[in-house]
């Protein structure tokens, strides 16, 4: 049976004593779905050729890329303080993230309106998050009739034991509209994959590289104030419009979700 892996990113916090700041009133949670051969084969492959191309990694000290090292060109970045090199290097991954094989889920929550409307009832906003994502991956892999499992970046100690606690929780009682043994026949683990950020795991680095232009393609869609815009990420946008989930003809629900 064919095998999947969905490597989620964040973006924002969890916090709800934060809901009332603008700059942290949203959460995110984006996860890019990949099939486990096609990421030995093709993407690990594709991303370190990228790499060798503009930045010259050596394989004792292998590159990692983080987008806000890569928007500042911080180094190992900082050959694309060129804009020759900027260029060149921005035309090909867009063309990198517009050939390569995936599917995206993503998944905003508002914290602010979240408090308001469940002012005695405070769900764990990353676990909100993560339940859809679950959900979603599950219908996704209940239509290629495969399995799969989750992977996120370490974060560290404790927060490491709350997300692993927050996924087994879910693939033990299952959803408010999936049952926990039919999850558990899709999914091939309970635990949740938390890899640290050194180990140069292609996935991880792109759900990194994709989270922010997801976020921002949720608050176009449903008229949210996204503050500054780029250039760049408007481009980023445009190739994900057509990678995220899309079931029976419809994109908002599976691809997309605004919380609550």
């Amino acid at each position: 049976m064919i095998k999947y892996r969905i490597y989620i990113d964040e973006v924002g916090n969890n916090d709800l004593r934060s809901s009332d700041n603008p700059n942290h009133r949203y959460l995110s949670l984006t996860g890019i779905i990949f099939e486990l051969n096609y990421v030995k084969n093709t993407l690990h492959p594709s991303i370190e050729a990228l790499k060798e191309k503009y930045f010259n990694p050596h394989p004792d000290e292998p590159i990692i890329f983080h987008r806000k090292e890569l928007v500042n060109k911080k180094f190992p970045f900082n050959t694309l303080k060129d804009p020759k090199v900027e260029k060149e290097f921005n035309e090909e991954f867009i063309k990198l993230l517009k050939n390569l094989d995936y599917t995206i889920i993503s998944v905003l929550i508002d914290k602010k309106e979240h408090t308001q409307k469940y002012s005695t009832w405070k769900y764990d906003p990353y676990h909100y998050c993560m339940e859809i994502i679950v959900e979603r991956f599950y219908f996704f892999l209940e239509e290629k009739n495969a399995r799969g499992d989750v992977m996120i970046e370490s974060r560290g100690g404790k927060e490491d034991m709350r997300l692993k606690k927050s996924f087994r929780k879910i693939l033990d009682n299952g959803t408010h509209f999936i049952l926990p043994e039919k999850l558990q026949l899709r999914f091939t683990s309970k635990e949740l994959k938390v890899k640290s950020k050194k180990l140069n795991i292609s996935g991880l680095q792109l759900a990194d590289l994709t989270a922010h232009p997801s976020r921002r393609y949720i608050f176009r869609k449903y008229n949210i104030d996204e503050g500054k815009r780029f250039t760049f990420g408007d481009r980023i946008i445009e190739i994900l419009e057509k990678k995220f989930y899309n079931k029976g003809g419809s994109v908002e629900g599976y691809g997309i979700k605004k919380l609550p």
